[in-house]
C-alpha cells in the first residue's frame, strides 16, 4: 500500500500483517484489524497505519491471486487457438477461487479500497474480454454470451461449489472442474 520503500521493522510488520489475515481468511475468520493486530502481536496503530480498513488489508491478501490471473490470461492470449485459451483462463479462475478465499469478496466488492486493486481488476477484465473477444471471433462462443454473463456464471460455479459441505480440497477441485465443463458445454458453438 505504501509507495515509499519501508524500513526493515515496518517491513516486517507489514509481513507479519499480511501472514496473519492470509490465515484469518484461510480459517473463514472475520478480518477485523483489532484481532489480526493482537494476533500478530503488532500494536493497532501499527495495523491501522499500514492498513485503514480490513477491505484494504483483504485486498492486499487477495493481490498475488489476481495478479497470478493477470499472469494466466496474458499467457492465455499468447495461445493462438481461440477456445482452449479461454478454457484454460477459466479454468484457472475457478481454481483460484476455490483455493484462495480473499477472490470471492474481492470480486464481489462493488467499491476498491486500494487503487491498485481497481487497477489490476481492470487489468485483469480487460483481458478477459480479449479472451472472449477473439473466442467470439474465431466462431466457437455463442455471440450472445457476454463478459457479464460469464463473469457471473463464473461466480455461480465457485458458489455452487462452496455451498457443498465436507468437500475436501481434492474433490472441491474435482467439482469445480466439472461444474465448468458442463458451462463450457452450453457455452461453446459447434
Amino acid at each position: 500500500m505504501t509507495s515509499t520503500p519501508l524500513r526493515k521493522d515496518a517491513a516486517r510488520n507489514w509481513e507479519r500483517i499480511v501472514e496473519t489475515a492470509r490465515r484469518y481468511v484461510d480459517e473463514g475468520k472475520p478480518l477485523q484489524l483489532n484481532d489480526v493486530a493482537r494476533a500478530a502481536s503488532i500494536g493497532v496503530a501499527t495495523v491501522y497505519r499500514h492498513f485503514p480498513t480490513p477491505e484494504a488489508l483483504l485486498e492486499t491478501v487477495a493481490a498475488p491471486a489476481l495478479e497470478a490471473l493477470a499472469e494466466h490470461a496474458e499467457q492465455a492470449l499468447a495461445d493462438p487457438d481461440a477456445w482452449p485459451a479461454l478454457r484454460g483462463f477459466l479454468a484457472a479462475g475457478i481454481e483460484a477461487q476455490l483455493t484462495d478465499a480473499s477472490l470471492l469478496p474481492v470480486f464481489a466488492a462493488p467499491v476498491d479500497a486500494l487503487t491498485s486493486t481497481a487497477e489490476l481488476k481492470r487489468r485483469l477484465t480487460g483481458l478477459f474480454g480479449r479472451l472472449l473477444d477473439r473466442a467470439h471471433a474465431a466462431g466457437v462462443v455463442d455471440p450472445g454470451v457476454s463478459e457479464r454473463d460469464l463473469m457471473s456464471l463464473m461466480c455461480g460455479v465457485a458458489y455452487a461449489v462452496n455451498v457443498q459441505p465436507g468437500l475436501g480440497a481434492a474433490e472441491r477441485g474435482a467439482t469445480g472442474r466439472r461444474y465448468l465443463d458442463v458451462l463450457l458445454t452450453g457455452l461453446r458453438r459447434s
